[in-house]
């Protein structure tokens, strides 16, 4: 199976979720948000194509990396991959945090007539939703670009049948040089 991607793995994120992670760029994006950060991961026939199983084999011999993002574009227009990708990282003792335009809930009722989407949310640990709008961008929110987004627990969500906000008071925060340290970011 392969997989449309923007660019190659992008090792050692301090932005795309907690800890330090690798970033899967998928290509194709039907949102098209004003102001969109990756502008150029939208259309669904730039970038290039990889193997699943060659993915899966790189994510096995990441070293010193908490999870993978996925992000793009759109990782839900290529779901099957996805879903099989995010199964090896979990495999491989990492968490998996997802970026998409869609909305959990817009996500579980695609889910009734692809099951696909299911079996990649299912892999998911942490889901970052909904579309980036400009008019409600803030530099201070926390993994996000937009206060309309949302960082749901996935697996809360879905054993609970309605959205879940991740608890973020895990996150060890220590001031330095009057700057608030955040997982590795100064803010």
């Amino acid at each position: 199976m392969k997989i449309r991607l923007a660019s190659d793995l992008q090792l050692d994120s301090v932005v795309d979720g907690t800890g330090i992670r690798t970033v899967l760029w998928t290509q194709g994006c039907g949102h098209n948000c004003p102001g969109c950060h990756n502008p150029q991961t939208h259309d669904f026939n730039g970038g290039f194509e990889e193997d699943v199983e060659e993915i899966v084999e790189e994510i096995g011999y990441l070293e010193a990396q908490t999870g993978v993002t996925f992000s793009g574009g759109d990782p839900f227009y290529q779901p099957e991959a996805c879903a099989i990708i995010a199964k090896s990282v979990h495999e491989n003792n990492m968490d998996v945090w997802c970026y998409t335009g869609f909305t959990f809930e817009q996500l579980m009722i695609m889910s009734k007539k692809k099951k696909s989407i299911m079996d990649f949310l299912k892999q998911i640990d942490v889901l970052v939703d909904g579309k980036f709008i400009m008019a409600r961008h803030s530099y201070s929110l926390k993994f996000r670009g937009s206060s309309n987004q949302r960082i749901i627990d996935v697996k809360k969500s879905l054993e609970q049948n309605k959205v879940v906000l991740h608890d973020f008071d895990e996150i060890a925060e220590t001031v330095s040089y009057g700057r608030c340290h955040v997982e590795g970011l100064y803010v």
